[in-house]
């Protein structure tokens, strides 16, 4: 029973994060002074760039870079959400062609702390090396629960060092009535 209510209690604390980090930008005027941020629709409006559609949408992971060594995944995620239900992650990278390549792989971690460290012991391979190529690697958004993906190749290097990792909270699609 405790481990249940620790693990709510984490993932109302990683809801709140995301809420804030996202709005950290945000000018308060003194009429604005007590939402606390809460209520900034606006953000929604601004951060639509490839998730506009009413129904679930597809969403290439780094957009024309891709799944690779080096790009921001955190400060892309950050750009491109919010995120919505039943939306499919695309993964598209490219398969490992000799000894000389750098393979990339898709992990998704089980906890917040194993994500920021890089921790990969827990973490489940979703897909490998190979999978990233042609059409890529889906990963739909099933359920409301943060989802924290990294690359697991070089033992977490690409994880930790190449920014290869980044955390997706999806929110309830509006229902037009």
């Amino acid at each position: 029973m405790g481990l249940k209510q620790a693990q709510v209690l984490i993932l109302l604390l990683t809801a709140a994060s995301m809420a804030a980090v996202g709005m950290a930008d945000k000018k308060i005027s003194a009429t604005q002074r007590w939402n606390f941020g809460f209520n900034y629709t606006d953000w929604f409006a601004k951060h639509q760039n490839n998730n506009t559609g009413s129904g679930p949408n597809k969403i290439i992971v780094g957009g024309s870079a891709k799944w690779q060594f080096g790009f921001n995944y955190t400060d892309w995620a950050m750009k491109n959400g919010p995120f919505y239900l039943n939306d499919t992650l695309v993964f598209k990278y490219d398969p490992p062609v000799d000894n000389s390549s750098h393979p990339h792989s898709v992990y998704l971690f089980t906890n917040f702390w194993s994500f920021l460290n890089c921790d990969l012991t827990r973490a489940r391979q979703l897909a490998d090396p190979t999978q990233g190529g042609g059409e890529g690697f889906e990963f739909r958004l099933t359920r409301w629960q943060p989802y924290f993906f990294a690359c697991g190749e070089s033992n977490g290097v690409h994880c930790n060092q190449g920014l290869m990792k980044f955390a997706v909270m999806p929110l309830f699609r509006r229902w037009h009535g």
